[in-house]
């Protein structure tokens, strides 16, 4: 796959334009003296209840360190999510169960498997009684933040449980029957998946999970509102790292978005940019969103709702090479989402949030994302969770110096700050809330550490206490 001139390979892989994952898992290896026994118990017996296909291995590590290289994760679709530098746990055995739930789509091609609706479920040796779930960002897939969340989360006693969405890639909005379908879907994935695990934790421990979590980055983020929001009774909490908002008038993507086309195609000035709700502190990152994420997430998420704007861009597939898929369509330069017809924002109505969650949740978002500008996304859903009368159960945290992947720091160093580490804090944060009932720190700008390891530290206190 062949770079766009200024835009890196890594470009690519963020937008999940890979063609092939890992070759297909090599079943169970309960035999590896490197595995204790412990890890493997009732390995035979686990069924994922739903689950068209599995395949079940019993692994000596299941986090990054240990998996790399091995059809058990995919780090390529991990790029650029995390800085360089950043220090994960390791050494975690269990089991690991890859499979996928009954669907008609054919975009996901990891394991050779072609076949959507893939997850992935981890049960370490050593269960602490919680289960963790998330979906994928961006349009990666099962794996993609193996290395921000998995890891983590396991080492600290958790099963997790990870799911491709249902559709995956630049091309998820060809599935469905009609507008808005492909993104209803993941949302009907997590739920599917989190009902699932729940059922297969119990398998393998012998009772279910006293918490259960949902978090997740961007897309992710996303899902994670909207299932605390219409399945709470499933979780005891969540955690949004910059999810993306949806309303039916807006904002949403198809309002913030297109000015950003226009500016690519002279139609729009920076000034234009930053009264759309773009921090002006972010115009040194605005080269590499025009290559790299502006237009193709524009035209893509236009395409799943209103398709019928313009048939032709991005027609039946977003792109056949790399230059064509981060292409902008022209057309959207001058697109006017609240000029659009009802059945547009029907679509959109049909997946979008109130404000109205039932589980505490905690959101993070960078003051310096350029691409879901944290003026017409996390302030907006902010405000929305307090008019529904939910702010008790919410607490909402501006990481200065934060953007909206952590792999950008390594080329910004002078300028921006890893928000993982605020992370892990927040998730720490969020546990003592659930399971102590601990209130987190009031909503609050997390300032970047004046001095230190800004790559694994949030701030001298974390946000409350140890992380």
């Amino acid at each position: 796959m062949r770079p766009i001139r200024g835009v890196p390979l890594l470009a690519a892989l963020l937008v999940g334009v890979t063609a092939v994952g890992p070759a297909a898992p090599a079943g169970a290896d309960t035999g590896s003296p490197a595995v204790p026994l412990a890890a493997c118990a009732h390995q035979d017996r686990l069924k994922v209840p739903g689950a068209a296909h599995q395949e079940t291995a019993c692994l000596p590590d299941l986090t990054t360190a240990g998996l790399a290289g091995t059809p058990y994760t995919d780090t390529a679709d991990q790029a650029g999510l995390a800085a360089k530098g950043t220090v994960n746990p390791s050494g975690v055995p269990g089991i690991q169960i890859d499979g996928y739930f009954p669907d008609d789509s054919r975009l996901n091609a990891t394991h050779g498997w072609a076949h959507d609706s893939q997850f992935v479920i981890r049960l370490p040796a050593r269960w602490n009684g919680g289960l963790v779930v998330t979906g994928a960002p961006g349009t990666r897939r099962q794996y993609s933040t193996d290395a921000l969340i998995s890891d983590h989360v396991l080492a600290q006693g958790f099963a997790y449980a990870a799911t491709d969405k249902g559709n995956t890639g630049p091309d998820f909005f060809t599935d469905g029957r009609k507008p808005g379908d492909a993104v209803a879907e993941w949302n009907h994935r997590v739920t599917e998946l989190t009902k699932a695990a729940g059922k297969a934790v119990r398998q393998r421990y012998g009772r279910a999970p006293e918490h259960t979590y949902i978090t997740g980055i961007s897309n992710a983020g996303y899902l994670t509102r909207w299932q605390l929001e219409n399945h709470p009774e499933l979780y005891d909490g969540g955690l949004d790292w910059e999810g993306v908002l949806w309303t039916a008038r807006g904002p949403n993507l198809l309002t913030t978005l297109p000015v950003t086309v226009a500016r690519s195609f002279g139609r729009a000035s920076d000034d234009d940019l930053v009264d759309a709700g773009f921090a002006p502190g972010s115009r040194f990152l605005w080269p590499y969103h025009e290559k790299a994420y502006w237009g193709l997430t524009q035209k893509i998420f236009r395409a799943e709702f209103d398709p019928t704007y313009d048939p032709h861009c991005p027609g039946g597939t977003a792109g056949t090479t790399v230059e064509e898929i981060l292409a902008p369509c022209a057309s959207d330069a001058a697109y006017d989402y609240a000029a659009r017809p009802r059945s547009v924002h029907r679509a959109v109505a049909g997946i979008a949030l109130t404000g109205r969650i039932g589980k505490p949740l905690i959101t993070l978002h960078g003051d310096l994302d350029a691409l879901l500008p944290i003026a017409a996304d996390s302030e907006v859903y902010a405000r929305m969770i307090d008019d529904r009368g939910r702010g008790g159960s919410h607490r909402f945290y501006t990481i200065e110096d934060g953007t909206h992947t952590d792999g950008l720091y390594d080329t910004h160093t002078g300028q921006l700050r890893p928000i993982l580490p605020c992370y892990r804090s927040a998730f720490a944060a969020l546990r003592r809330w659930v399971e102590r009932d601990v209130a987190p720190p009031a909503d609050r700008t997390v300032a970047r550490p004046a001095s230190g390891d800004v790559v694994n530290t949030c701030a001298p206190d974390g946000l409350g206490g140890p992380s």
